[in-house]
């Protein structure tokens, strides 16, 4: 990097700041912060959500991937997002906007103490929050990598920077500066990639150009959609992992879907994200597949060829332009999640263990008490970052791959299938042992079973053995012990019925008193 190349990258940051302030003027509530007050364009939420789960692991972890074993890092993960966002686009979109728009919701996990009961709620929430530091520990891992390659910073140095910017903007601005920073995100990533992918096509003039390029012996195999230890049944796994995940599992993008003003603006969001998954990907990944006849990556996992093939092919200024793209999809990615934590732990975990915070953290008090939440969960994500590489996490695709997507599942089916009438009497005893299940299928396959097998657990079956068991037990606790109940029924009514004419929603029905250990809800009355 040179000047001009830091300059681009300076000026980017004081954008984000600033756009952070602009955005601070529109947050006068929880729900403004949280939810953008259901306020925000579908094109902008679409593409907030499609830009809200990027960052740079696609540029080191995937990008190793990519450098490995080629198309296969598209069929086996942006391929799959694509169409899990495009199913959830009717199934989970609509029903998750009415969350905010009937029940008054700020969080996508508040539902849960009245679909289930304040136990399930709590297990969910907890568990959520904590892989959730992991996940974003992850990230700024990757961004710190990337940062290290071109200026020759320290990691944790790279962790700090990042993390600082981004607790700025976010914490200033709420949702609001999320989705208006992911807009400018989107269109640098746009420049960037695309004179990335210009850059890297005039280079294989000699290997045969676009198409003859598969033939070179250093691409063999590349070209195969499912190959190492990426094949069907990964695929499979990865498919279901993502419909849940990409549609609110891992919350932040749930609240893309909130703050739409309707359920239909929710589906029209969700099918630009959908679209935006399958196009344009492929841009972004080109470069990736066919780097080993250009670089030589210095990693074993090949996690930094697209660093060392950014900064030999481009020209200073659009190197810094790459570089910001690389920030600007970490920084949407954990910022968003931020946001999304912030609302689980303000409006579902805080109020469940303190009746202070529960009878002050209302109005200036809640605001305060939510960006302080977001301050102290991008420090503990920070500070967990610093041991990706340790021998407990192993490297950062390690940590993205097993842990999330194996994790990720046990979580969000309760959360997720919740909504659906479907499962209408699946209830606290499905969802908290389908939860406690999956869990502990996870810490079996991926440790002591792994440990006995000679050559480890397969991954396909790390990621997808917590997931089935949470599912199949899920919807068979619910045939065998029904806890379907009139007050259920009805809040599964309200975010199920097809009535969209107006943003306006009843109040959220206020708790029952607790029966047989569950905690109910008033029927909720009449619509509004």
């Amino acid at each position: 990097m040179n000047s001009l190349d830091w300059a681009v990258l300076i000026g980017y940051f004081g954008v984000m700041i600033a756009i952070g302030v602009w955005s601070h003027k529109r947050v006068d509530n929880v729900s403004d912060f949280f939810t953008a007050g259901g306020k925000m364009p579908w094109w902008l939420s679409g593409i907030s959500h499609h830009m809200s789960g990027y960052s740079a692991v696609m540029f080191t972890g995937y990008a190793g991937i990519a450098y490995t074993y080629g198309v296969t890092s598209f069929v086996t993960w942006s391929f799959p997002i694509a169409l899990g966002i495009a199913i959830g686009a009717k199934l989970f979109a609509p029903r998750v906007n009415r969350l905010r728009s009937r029940l008054h919701v700020a969080s996508p996990l508040e539902y849960l103490k009245n679909r289930y009961n304040l136990g399930t709620q709590q297990a969910l929430a907890w568990s959520g929050m904590l892989l959730k530091i992991v996940d974003v520990a992850a990230k700024w891992a990757a961004i710190a990598t990337l940062l290290s390659v071109f200026t020759g910073i320290s990691i944790n140095q790279g962790i700090l920077i990042t993390g600082v910017i981004t607790a700025i903007y976010c914490t200033i601005g709420g949702l609001w500066a999320d989705a208006l920073t992911e807009l400018g995100q989107f269109i640098i990533q746009l420049i960037a990639g695309v004179a990335m992918f210009v850059a890297v096509v005039s280079k294989l003039g000699p290997f045969g150009g676009i198409f003859g390029v598969w033939d070179e012996p250093g691409l063999a195999g590349h070209g195969k959609p499912l190959v190492g230890p990426y094949g069907t049944v990964f695929l499979l796994a990865f498919l279901f992992i993502k419909l849940f995940e990409y549609n609110g599992g891992m919350l932040n993008q749930a609240q893309r879907y909130m703050a739409t003003g309707s359920a239909r603006e929710a589906t029209r969001s969700a099918r630009l994200s959908a679209i935006l998954w399958l196009v344009w990907p492929v841009v972004l990944f080109f470069p990736m597949w066919v780097s080993p006849l250009l670089v030589h990556a210095q990693k074993p996992d090949g996690s930094d060829s697209y660093g060392l093939m950014t900064e030999q092919l481009l020209p200073h200024g659009l190197l810094g332009l790459v570089i910001v793209g690389f920030f600007s999809h970490t920084m949407a990615m954990c910022s968003s999640d931020a946001n999304a934590i912030a609302a689980v732990f303000t409006r579902d975990v805080a109020p469940a263990v303190s009746k202070k915070a529960k009878e002050q953290w209302v109005g200036n008090k809640g605001l305060l008490a939510a960006r302080l939440t977001t301050v102290i969960f991008l420090g503990l994500s920070m500070a967990v970052a610093t041991q990706v590489n340790s021998p407990t996490f192993k490297d950062i695709i390690t940590v993205v791959i097993k842990w999330v997507a194996g994790l990720m599942g046990p979580i969000a089916i309760p959360m997720m299938l919740g909504l659906l009438r479907t499962f209408r009497k699946s209830g606290p005893t499905a969802a908290l042992t389908s939860w406690a299940a999956g869990l502990l299928a996870f810490w079996l396959v991926n440790y002591p079973i792994s440990w006995n097998v000679e050559g480890g657990v397969p991954l396909e079956y790390q990621v997808s053995i917590p997931l089935a068991v949470s599912l199949v037990l899920y919807i068979l606790i619910g045939y065998l012990k029904p806890e379907d109940t009139p007050e259920r029924d009805a809040l599964i009514e309200r975010i199920n019925t097809d009535d969209d004419g107006s943003t306006g929603a009843a109040a959220v029905p206020a708790p029952a008193e607790p029966r047989d250990g569950a905690v109910g809800s008033q029927p909720p009355g009449r619509l509004s």
